[in-house]
């Protein structure tokens, strides 16, 4: 255990899923049982999460100094271009791979926004929450508004509030780092009760559609958004993509919330030694706007919808139904299934009446097993993907290799240091 335990996180994570599946196949009641260490580790990444995306967005703004390069906007370009390419992707691959569903009764499932302007509303109301409610309710648009208006006003603040946030900022990252540390024993929960409750049986009839939706997260991840960062930095992206994909897909892919991986990411930004007054506040925002999984979900389950009703669509309808279902991605929340509650405005642009597009929902919810766990790493996963793609320019030499571990001395070993200098 001595030796295990400094090791790597995602080395403790492999073990972690191995364990559950293993667990799950062998002794299925004991698998659903682990599903409450899953919970767990979830539910605390959930509850730190807002407040430290307020706390960090504010002390980011409040500490910038005169003169510091930020890269907000080249990191923003970037999350708009990839959630469009992706809606493209979908639209392209849909055609040249058309799939049919099976629809049957209409399920009861909870209200889905009723067009564009539904959704562009719900985005600016949510912006003028109370910021208590904000953080209750994890809405990250509203806790954004109010950190990044607190770090304005504060600009000006004296010396004490800055060292106040400043402390603040660097308790609430050590609280991370604790949780992010359980998430080995997290995965194994996820993955054991997850295998135990719904087994992988229930998804071999919808073999097509998620061939599909993976087929085209698969190749975002691993061929478009290379090519987007290769446009960025003129390097070899790789070793970056595979860091990302790595470091954060992974944990993204189980917890299935770009908002519960909004901690891990922030970890990995640290380590790779970016600028703390850039990724502070663009992965935030790419957990918001930065919807590549979720606009290649409501693409294709739309289209699909079309193909299972008969319906002749050209390929200028469907690329304007990947314009739509871009903007409409940022308004997914940021909770597993949060884009499926969007197709149904995506297919009233093709008249597909609510409730067979609802039935789509549901089935959306079927193959979200492994459809959404998909789409949150790619989410995720890109976000810390383009914010260091987005901190360098063209030619610079980026990191090739990871520390596994924080640099810099350990908690207790300051501890001891202090406790030296007084005596």
């Amino acid at each position: 255990m001595k030796s295990f335990l400094p090791g790597s996180l995602v080395t403790q994570i492999a073990v972690g899923l191995v364990a559950g599946v293993l667990l799950a196949t062998v002794w299925p009641e004991a698998g659903q049982a682990m599903g409450l260490l899953g919970e767990f580790f979830v539910d605390a990444l959930k509850a730190v999460a807002p407040v430290l995306v307020l706390i960090l967005v504010s002390a980011a703004i409040i500490n910038h100094k005169k003169g510091s390069q930020a890269h907000m906007g080249p990191v923003v370009s970037l999350y708009v271009i990839a959630t469009f390419s992706a809606a493209l992707l979908a639209v392209a691959a849909s055609f040249l791979f058309p799939v049919t569903l099976q629809l049957t009764g209409t399920p009861e499932i909870m209200a889905a926004p009723g067009g564009l302007g539904e959704v562009m509303k719900n985005i600016l109301l949510k912006m003028v929450d109370n910021p208590v409610n904000a953080i209750a309710q994890a809405n990250y648009i509203g806790i954004l508004a109010w950190a990044i208006g607190f770090g304005l006003v504060l600009r000006h603040a004296n010396d004490t509030t800055k060292v106040l946030m400043s402390d603040l900022d660097k308790g609430v990252t050590r609280i991370v780092a604790a949780i992010i540390r359980l998430a080995p024993v997290g995965i194994f929960g996820i993955v054991a009760s997850s295998i135990a409750e719904t087994g992988i049986g229930t998804l071999v009839g919808y073999a097509n559609l998620l061939a599909l939706l993976i087929g085209c997260m698969v190749v975002m991840a691993l061929v478009v958004n290379p090519l987007i960062v290769f446009l960025r930095i003129r390097q070899n992206p790789y070793p970056l993509v595979f860091t990302c994909l790595r470091e954060s897909g992974i944990t993204a892919f189980f917890m299935r919330s770009s908002a519960a991986n909004i901690p891990v990411n922030m970890e990995l930004c640290r380590r790779m030694k970016l600028d703390e007054e850039t990724y502070s506040v663009t992965i935030p925002i790419g957990a918001t706007v930065n919807m590549a999984g979720a606009a290649i979900t409501i693409t294709v389950m739309t289209l699909a919808a079309v193909n299972t009703m008969g319906l002749e669509v050209d390929f200028l309808s469907a690329v304007l139904l990947s314009f739509i279902a871009a903007i409409a991605a940022t308004g997914a929340s940021g909770v597993a299934g949060g884009s499926l509650l969007l197709i149904p405005m995506a297919a009233s642009l093709f008249g597909i009446d609510n409730a067979t597009a609802m039935q789509v929902v549901s089935i959306g919810f079927i193959v979200g097993v492994l459809q959404d766990s998909a789409e949150t790493g790619l989410n995720s996963s890109s976000d810390v993907l383009f914010t260091a793609a987005g901190s360098y320019k063209q030619g610079d030499p980026y990191p090739r290799k990871l520390p596994l571990e924080p640099e810099g001395p350990r908690s207790d070993d300051l501890v001891l240091a202090r406790a030296g200098s007084q005596a």
